[in-house]
């Protein structure tokens, strides 16, 4: 029997897991308030009418393109990649992309703000056992979703870096996630070893790595431990489709 993992998160009200200008905003309109909106749609209508007197459910949302468990393109990170060729957005990725043989890499023992190398990489697939091949789907764990919900989530976990992405990339790698708020070190770490070295070149340096060689990755997955096994099992995160969007919200789920 087919089991189904579920590695994305919900998109909440007001979860302080994001920089403030990020954070979602949910307006419910319950049913009694559709049952007045319907009213709008239908001359003569009363609320009453309808059954119990209420009418439809919905919800105005205010979201980033990054919110939630979503998918960054290379578009995110810079208007070229490939060596000068136009940036890929959301909706020119292609699906054959976003379905494949997946790989969990295990990086928890990574302190929160330390780089996951090409050494950590490449001992982590000797440990599992695992040969990559071209459009495999790599999930690198962090452990960092077990703070989400929390601000502890904008630090938490390793990341990746622009020699780690790029030895991922160079196998024919073109999808990957984290369990994390960023595909690179968490944002503070970042900042906090620019100021001391003033080195332009550890902001996002996993990010703009895509400007060598494209690809996209997913951030803020979850349920990594659930799936159980280091490969033997399919990704499935066909993104949605936003004209011309840096990134757009994914439900991926691991197919074992």
């Amino acid at each position: 029997m087919r089991r189904i993992v579920d590695l994305g998160i919900t998109i909440e009200d007001g979860l302080p897991s994001d920089p403030p200008m990020m954070i979602p905003t949910i307006d419910y309109v319950d049913h009694r308030k559709g049952a007045t909106q319907m009213e709008q749609f239908f001359p003569g209508l009363k609320a009453g009418q309808l059954p119990g007197g209420l009418g439809w459910a919905l919800e105005h949302v205010s979201l980033t393109t990054h919110s939630g468990t979503h998918m960054d393109t290379p578009y995110h990170y810079h208007p070229t990649m490939d060596g000068g060729k136009r940036a890929l957005t959301i909706d020119e990725i292609p699906l054959s992309w976003c379905m494949s043989d997946g790989v969990l890499l295990d990086f928890r023992h990574i302190k929160d703000g330390e780089r996951i190398t090409v050494n950590d990489v490449e001992a982590e697939l000797r440990r599992v056992g695992y040969k990559l091949k071209p459009l495999d789907i790599v999930l690198i764990h962090t452990g960092a979703d077990k703070h989400w919900g929390t601000p502890k989530y904008l630090t938490s976990g390793g990341g990746m870096d622009r020699e780690s992405t790029l030895f991922l990339t160079g196998q024919g790698i073109r999808v990957m996630g984290t369990d994390g708020w960023s595909w690179d070190r968490p944002l503070p770490f970042l900042a906090r070893e620019f100021l001391e070295t003033g080195n332009p070149n550890v902001i996002w340096e996993a990010h703009f790595s895509g400007i060598d060689i494209g690809f996209c990755h997913m951030e803020k997955m979850a349920n990594f431990s659930e799936i159980g096994s280091p490969y033997g099992f399919t990704v499935c995160c066909f993104p949605v489709k936003i004209k011309r969007a840096s990134g757009g919200w994914v439900r991926p789920v691991a197919i074992l």
